[in-house]
């Protein structure tokens, strides 16, 4: 079999398994739809794997097309794979985190009556994103990031009778909107400025020649071309990767069902934007200014949606936030040129983050899908797989030395340390604080659920929203006790596990130091030192994971995993005071900065003014009363000044014919 057939297989094995289970769905029974899109996935991660090891054993990247959709004015656009470590590093993060999830969802929607259309939903997401990483130019990206922004669409709203759902999921079609905006307008500019091309190598190859051409959006002012093209490919970025000021929708989307908040909103379709900025590091190496741009809304969004997830009380909105803060590494590490370690972040987040989304929807079974946090406690002996595979994502989380997310998150400190763009600093202190606040809430969340009194004998004085499936809604009863989730959905849990304890400690030294995306990523070394600084400090896995003991980040976790124990397993009445204490903040964080009410009094109560405005007065006062009932007016008024003449008497029209005549006779008589 040849690498092409391959490279098909491995992106319409899920779409396949997506169109039986979703066109035949009414057909066949629910076992037939999981596994017929379950054996696509599979075939998929299969390939992928292959794929990447045949990259590892020195095979040369692949780049061509497979088909070609249109040529216009000499111009082709086609299908076509590019397929170099970093496309292979992305597949398998891509397919072995959907596999795992397809598993889960056996488990976890076994009671729902959407199961074949949720299957078919994620296996189509999952040829999505394929698409989306394995493109070799802009149109097939772009259709590809449509693609999955769709998929995301229906399955946020895939509760579709309840309205938080419902809104949850326009929210995030519009945000989304906003961004692919600025995605499309930055491929328009490439295809307008770069020759003519849409091909990553040839527009690549085009960038250097360009560094310092300027265009006039402004007539008089000039703006670097770079620049601009580099931000408005980013804005695409904030949309999908749910950076500030366009994060509002990733909280939202946790109306969906978990599977896909894991899927999703953790591990592949928020990460598109990075994978995208990795890609394009030709380009934005070419202009600081987008850099600095990016580094700045990265660390933004690192610190301050952190500080949310400290507040919140509904289980997966704190594993949301925590993506939010995650998502906002990446983007610093991105805007420090250390695109490798953006990438490696994105792979080990990839793993222990769906891990902690998917032991929080086994809580959540576990719980008769009540998901108030306040309601649980003591979970640990009666979901002890749950328990186990939650401490060890929790642990990944805040960077604990030799756990896969320690080696990604300290380089990216390490290397925002050695970055001289402006905002570094600020970058810096921002991940550094960060780190704190993740241990915090982080733990906060593992203690409430897993540790202390248990809370639902006592339930009933707060308000329950748990994603009930479809209307009836339910807790734990009184003598009712959690379990254990079956094994479909505790055997994904120990295989994410698995990789979130060692993936970091074999992939450091290939992935950051050594020739891995050597042919994949591009760093102008000499203006952007930040790789080679951390390469100089570098000396092997074990080693870093000692020196850490002496890092100002490791003990900064240290104290945020104390302070959580102390305030919610000693002393809980410290937690309270505190909220007394600072109530504008905690008001303040309870709203997410006002931000959600912002956007909709300005922008969506903004566009129903303006609608209403073009409504009443554009269309009712001037199309409808001026222009189109107007001049029926006019022939109205006219008809019936000419209707008196029309009488119907014999006497009338003689009377009118002798004047006439007489007219007539005078005119001639005159005229002569």
């Amino acid at each position: 079999m040849d690498m092409k057939s391959l490279y098909l297989l491995i992106a319409l094995a899920p779409l396949a398994g997506s169109a039986i289970a979703g066109l035949f769905g009414w057909a066949i029974s629910r076992r037939a739809a999981h596994m017929v899109t379950i054996l696509g996935v599979a075939v998929s991660c299969v390939g992928s794997i292959s794929v990447l090891s045949g990259i590892l054993n020195g095979a040369q990247p692949f780049n061509g097309d497979v088909y070609t959709w249109l040529t216009v004015a000499g111009h082709t656009y086609s299908v076509g794979f590019l397929i170099d470590s970093l496309t292979a590093m992305m597949m398998v993060v891509v397919t072995s985190v959907s596999l795992m999830v397809h598993i889960y969802t056996i488990g976890y929607m076994a009671e729902d009556p959407g199961y074949n259309r949720f299957f078919s939903y994620i296996s189509l997401f999952t040829f999505s994103m394929l698409m989306l990483v394995m493109s070799n130019n802009f149109v097939q990206l772009f259709f590809g990031w449509e693609a999955v922004g769709l998929v995301s669409y229906l399955l946020i709203g895939f509760w579709f009778k309840r309205p938080t759902a419902i809104f949850a999921n326009l929210k995030a079609f519009l945000v989304n909107r906003v961004g692919d905006f600025g995605f499309a307008l930055g491929i328009g500019m490439v295809l307008y400025y770069f020759g003519g091309s849409l091909n990553y190598t040839e527009v690549f190859a085009n960038a250097p020649a360009l560094k310092d051409a300027t265009i006039q959006l402004i007539p008089g002012t000039d703006w670097s071309l770079m620049t601009v093209t580099c931000i408005l490919l980013f804005i695409g970025a904030m949309g999908k990767s749910a950076q500030f000021p366009l994060h509002v929708w990733l909280p939202d989307s946790m109306e969906g069902p978990t599977p896909i908040s894991a899927l999703i909103h953790a591990a592949t379709m928020v990460t598109a934007g990075i994978f995208m900025v990795a890609r394009m590091s030709p380009l934005f190496e070419l202009s600081d200014t987008a850099l600095s741009f990016v580094l700045v809304i990265g660390s933004i969004t690192a610190l301050f949606m952190g500080f949310l997830g400290i507040v919140q009380n509904d289980i997966k909105r704190v594993v949301a936030y925590s993506t939010l803060s995650q998502l906002g590494y990446m983007t610093v590490a991105l805007g420090a040129s250390a695109y490798n370690v953006a990438v490696f972040h994105l792979m080990t987040h990839a793993f222990f983050k769906a891990l902690l989304f998917l032991a929080a929807g086994s809580v959540i079974i576990g719980m008769h899908h009540d998901q108030d946090m306040r309601n649980m406690g003591g979970l640990r002996k009666y979901m002890p797989i749950t328990w186990i595979t939650s401490l060890i994502g929790s642990l990944a989380l805040i960077g604990t030395p030799f756990f896969s997310g320690f080696y990604s998150k300290d380089s990216i400190i390490e290397a925002v340390h050695a970055s001289t763009l402006p905002g570094a600093q600020f970058a810096y202190f921002a991940v550094i604080a960060g780190v704190f606040v993740t241990a915090f809430y982080s733990f906060r969340l593992y203690f409430l659920v897993f540790h202390g009194k248990e809370r639902w004998m006592q339930k009933g004085h707060h308000d329950h929203h748990g994603d009930d499936h479809g209307e009836h809604h339910h807790g734990l009863g009184p003598n009712d006790k959690p379990h254990e989730s079956p094994w479909v959905v505790t055997l994904p849990l120990v295989l994410l596990a698995i990789p979130s304890l060692l993936i970091g400690y074999f992939t450091i030294e290939p992935m950051l130091y050594g020739d891995f995306f050597k042919q994949a990523i591009f760093v102008n070394a000499e203006l952007h030192p930040a790789m080679s600084v951390i390469a100089e400090e570098f000396h092997g896995a074990a080693a870093m994971s000692m020196h850490a003991l002496s890092t100002l980040p490791l003990w900064l976790a240290i104290a945020g995993v104390a302070t959580a124990y102390v305030f919610y397993m000693v002393a809980p009445q410290i937690p309270a005071a505190i909220r007394k204490a600072a109530s504008p903040i905690y008001t303040l964080l309870d709203n997410k900065y006002y931000m959600d009410d912002l956007y909709f009094a300005v922008f969506a109560k903004g566009s129903r003014l303006l609608g209403t405005g073009f409504w009443k007065i554009g269309d009712q006062t001037l199309i409808d009363g001026l222009i189109v009932n107007g001049s029926a007016r006019v022939v109205g008024s006219l008809a019936a000044v000419v209707r008196k003449v029309q009488t119907g008497f014999i006497y009338s029209y003689a009377t009118a014919m002798v004047i006439g005549v007489l007219v007539l006779l005078t005119l001639f008589v005159v005229g002569f």
